[in-house]
């Protein structure tokens, strides 16, 4: 059996299978409100879509290892929630130069980070763009849940409208897939009206509709989305989408590995 866990192997497995370049892939996502029925950790799913790239990379022909997964992601709307753990933007952004620093310094140029979280983009592009100014090095980022909302509508062959949205689709359906065992679909909350905040409607995390025009407010989730969810039916999950959905996007970035490995 291959193993696809970088931590997995013994160091003189790695003095061999790293010789040759594979491919790194660098999960990382966060621990926040995912809503009352899933997991506060989306980084186990992007660990576990990161296992999946690397498994059907591999089976491709390109050699790939899953690096341990950044549980902790950037601070962004999710600061009021119980248990949650966030790291300041200087602190992700540290850590991220100096996981891929360590890496290049050992040879393994061939990195594909896959991302849960959207406080981590920017931290990522900074680092990534930093890296890229310095040497040349193009480091890609795949941020699996942007991903996913576009391509939503092909994989339920339908209209999402309503039914995708924070603590709802398409983490939810991926969740049920993944971590059925964590799930607690018998806690999924009833549908409220939206939110308001001095007599205007919340919008999304961080934004409030006046008038005709959508503003960014200093807002959290707290207020956003006090039921844990925000816009989506968590009502509407299904775990065989969850299952198409994650096999769909392991051949992508499969295929997107073996593009860049022959790429040089």
């Amino acid at each position: 059996m291959t193993k696809l866990r970088l931590a997995e192997l013994t160091s003189g497995e790695a003095k061999t299978r790293l010789s040759n370049r594979p491919t790194i892939l660098l999960p990382m996502g966060s621990l926040e409100d995912q809503g009352p029925h899933a997991p506060m950790g989306d980084y186990l799913l992007a660990d576990a879509i990161a296992l999946r790239i690397a498994e059907r990379a591999v089976a491709l022909g390109a050699d790939a290892l899953v690096a341990p997964v950044l549980p902790f992601g950037g601070e962004d709307y999710f600061g009021t929630v119980s248990g949650g753990i966030a790291l300041s933007h200087a602190t992700l952004l540290a850590v991220i130069r100096e996981m891929l620093e360590r890496l290049l310094a050992h040879g393994l140029d061939r990195i594909l980070i896959v991302n849960g979280h959207g406080g981590n983009t920017h931290a990522i592009h900074e680092a990534t763009l930093a890296i890229k100014h310095a040497d040349g090095t193009l480091i890609p980022s795949l941020y699996v849940w942007r991903v996913l909302y576009g391509a939503w509508p092909k994989l339920t062959g339908g209209d999402t409208a309503g039914k995708v949205g924070h603590g709802a689709d398409p983490v939810w359906s991926v969740a049920l897939a993944l971590f059925p065992e964590l799930c607690r679909p018998d806690m999924i909350p009833d549908p409220v009206p939206p939110s308001s905040i001095q007599g205007m409607a919340v919008t999304g995390l961080g934004a409030a509709r006046f008038d005709e025009i959508e503003i960014g407010l200093p807002i959290e989730y707290d207020i956003a989305a006090p039921n844990g969810v925000l816009a989506g039916d968590p009502r509407r999950g299904d775990a065989a989408v969850g299952e198409r959905a994650v096999t769909w996007l392991a051949e992508q970035g499969a295929r997107l590995i073996v593009h860049l490995r022959d790429q040089g």
